[in-house]
């Protein structure tokens, strides 16, 4: 599942002209990653013990927050994805309970709290919130209705 991921990652973030039969196919996958991101964004919150530093749907979860950050990077999928019902709550809330996550354990979700020395940063978790910062600011990207959201 990561590696599909990553492969729409790749197709998402080409830069080529894009016909309006790949944006129908492009926003289809839009509702169903963002439905599977809501449904599994909590998966991360595991992370914070040892014991589940690979679990399985976290890494998911955590590349299925980079497609989504990505498709909101592009205009034309912008609108769509600003327009789920309930994408922006769950990007919100999840950033909430992973700040607290980070309060009450180690904080693997931030980069500054991730580096002791010069230790090179491998926890799949970095920049967690970041991305989910960057996907609350994308959604509110000239949308006046989810600024006053937020």
């Amino acid at each position: 599942r990561v590696t599909l991921l990553e492969l729409i990652m790749a197709k998402v973030s080409e830069k080529n002209h894009v016909t309006s039969e790949e944006m129908n196919v492009f926003m289809r996958h839009a509702d169903f990653l963002a439905g599977c991101f809501q449904e599994k964004c909590e998966a991360v919150l595991k992370l914070t013990s040892a014991a589940d530093a690979e679990d399985e749907e976290a890494l998911v979860t955590i590349r299925l927050l980079d497609v989504l950050c990505e498709m909101t990077s592009n205009n034309r999928q912008l609108e769509h994805l600003q327009a789920l019902p309930g994408l922006l709550e769950t990007a919100i809330d999840t950033l909430r309970l992973t700040h607290l996550a980070g309060k009450q354990a180690v904080n693997i979700f931030t980069a500054t709290h991730a580096m002791t020395g010069q230790e090179e940063i491998s926890h799949p978790a970095v920049g967690f919130k970041s991305h989910l910062i960057r996907l609350i600011g994308n959604l509110c990207y000239k949308n006046k209705e989810n600024q006053d959201k937020v």
